[in-house]
């Protein structure tokens, strides 16, 4: 029963995981490109191509790790190659901006339009058919690992998006200290994990609002539709 309950998790979760984090990925990409980077392109990563964008341990090992403990299953992707020295002159802090945004904004409209997916199926689905509940499930985590990734990685601590969009409002000096932090990111983000893991919630209280947002939006379009 463990592993049935594993191996539906994993045909449940899957979908909506792979292109969460792809579309992150390729929309730090895109907006790169816009900006005059094509380091992305160039590297092959302008694709949805579930392979060009696997991490080992990010796609396959870390999120493995969450089904068999039973956690909410949580990943990444590759990060998408960017290069700001090929930014248009006098852009460079937009870029900045615009670029690190593009990655979670993608994931809080992909939530969105999950939702309203869901609302749809839930409402005109054919209550029948043998998948249907499957699809409803596949739907919802769907809404939650999007706004779950699109909070999480908005968060200002390095080296996630957040900090890059508020590094690019710092200058000198400040810059310079805030960056400087990237050193204990790892340490900082297995303490988080670590907490989490003995029942002490932490970048919980960060996270939450963002969940709630997406079930907002999803009782919204249940009862417009």
């Amino acid at each position: 029963m463990e592993l049935e309950r594993i191996l539906l998790t994993i045909a449940q979760c899957a979908p909506g995981f792979l292109l969460a984090i792809i579309i992150h990925e390729y929309s730090h990409g895109r907006v790169a490109k816009m900006f005059g980077d094509d380091t992305a392109e160039r590297a092959g990563r302008l694709t949805f191509n579930p392979a060009d964008h696997i991490d080992m341990m990010g796609t396959v090992i870390f999120p493995l790790i969450g089904v068999v403990a039973g956690w909410s299953v949580f990943g990444w992707a590759k990060p998408v190659p960017i290069s700001i020295n090929n930014f248009k002159s006098g852009q460079l802090r937009k870029a900045i901006f615009w670029v690190s945004f593009a990655g979670p904004l993608s994931n809080f409209i992909l939530g969105t339009l999950s939702a309203l997916a869901l609302a749809i199926w839930f409402k005109f689905g054919p209550s029948d058919m043998k998948l249907y509940e499957t699809i409803i499930s596949m739907l919802k985590y769907s809404v939650f690992i999007n706004f779950l990734l699109g909070g999480f990685n908005i968060i200002p601590f390095p080296p996630l998006d957040g900090s890059r969009m508020l590094g690019s409002f710092l200058k000198g000096e400040m810059l310079r200290k805030y960056e400087s932090l990237a050193q204990y990111s790892f340490y900082v983000m297995m303490g988080i994990f670590a907490l989490g893991m003995m029942g002490i919630p932490t970048i919980h209280y960060v996270i939450m609002p963002f969940i709630q947002l997406g079930n907002l939006i999803t009782r919204v379009f249940l009862s417009i539709i």
